[in-house]
């Protein structure tokens, strides 16, 4: 049976651009490794953040759009998105938290300690110590690589079905079911980083698409091969694909499981360095061949924005 290696990224959407980014690389450490536009809404930022080198499993992504209205969190969506930082940094992102104004609180699932809390637009976010995946050599701010975000421990999804999200997780996509605890039933994939998810079995209101709300999570394909076969086998079982797109940094296509939630399955390759070298990722606006002719019209009309060290960290 195919299976995927877990997540490849999560994209959420938010409101302000440089609150944003002021968030997830000046208070959580990530590394802003591209800043391009919303290739459907070219008007739009589309921003990424991650390791080092933005490998899968450690890649979040928003449409920061200033006019769109406050989403609500519920079914028919992810619900969390969990962080692994390294065991023994716990102590490290409460006290970095409670500096940089973060409200959080802890609790336990499965034996392991969360850290809860949201972003500036009301995401719902957890860091988790483990020791799987390999350490983040990022240091920005006063984030450093022995305490940094290695990447997605997972995420929790808020099912309409949860049954039938159940199926598509462990019948089309291969991971597998380790049991329930409480109201979560968990899932897990082969990789080290982004490879646990939890479905919240509590009833719940119906999630409203908006600023702080996930807009789909990925899953992994190794490559085009691969994933041509995906999307062979999900019209095969009934679902309805859209066709591959190309989306620069990887392919992509995209279908509602049974829950409501908007699954997509994404290439590994080719990845942020297919447009700017390593050591330059994110600094500056990269925009898709066939919209760098109107460079100069996105470069007046976006806001300027970049990753900065914040005032607590200097």
């Amino acid at each position: 049976m195919q299976k995927t290696a877990g997540i490849h990224h999560i994209t959420a959407m938010v409101n302000d651009a440089q609150r944003n980014i002021d968030f997830y690389a000046g208070v959580l450490g990530l590394r802003l490794v591209k800043k391009t536009i919303n290739f459907d809404r070219p008007e739009v930022y589309h921003l990424y953040f991650a390791n080092e080198s933005g490998d899968p499993g450690t890649v979040i992504t928003f449409f920061p759009w200033a006019n769109q209205q406050k989403g609500r969190i519920g079914t028919g969506q992810v619900g969390v998105t969990s962080y692994v930082i390294p065991t023994g940094s716990l102590s490290f992102w409460k006290e970095r938290l409670r500096r940089f104004g973060v409200r959080f609180i802890q609790n336990v699932r499965y034996g392991e300690n969360y850290l809860q809390f949201q972003d500036p637009d009301g995401l719902e976010l957890e860091l988790v110590e483990r020791d799987e995946g390999p350490v983040n050599s990022w240091s920005f701010g006063g984030v450093t690589p022995d305490v940094a975000i290695k990447g997605f421990g997972g995420a929790t999804l808020i099912s309409a079905q949860p049954h039938k999200t159940a199926e598509v997780l462990e019948g089309i996509l291969g991971l597998k079911n380790i049991g329930q605890e409480e109201n979560f039933l968990r899932f897990k994939s082969a990789a080290e980083i982004g490879n646990t998810i939890d479905i919240k079995l509590t009833p719940s209101v119906r999630g409203l698409m908006g600023a702080g709300t996930v807009h789909h999570i990925a899953w992994r394909a190794k490559d085009e091969e691969e994933h041509k076969r995906w999307r062979e086998l999900l019209v095969e079982k009934g679902y309805y694909p859209t066709e591959i797109l190309d989306r620069n940094y990887f392919k992509a296509l995209y279908f509602h499981e049974g829950g409501g939630i908007l699954f997509e399955i994404a290439t590994d390759p080719p990845g942020f360095t297919v447009d700017e070298p390593m050591d330059a990722l994110g600094e500056k606006l990269m925009l898709p061949s066939w919209l760098e002719s109107r460079r100069e019209e996105f470069e007046e009309m976006l806001p300027k924005v970049e990753a900065r060290v914040l005032k607590g960290d200097k």
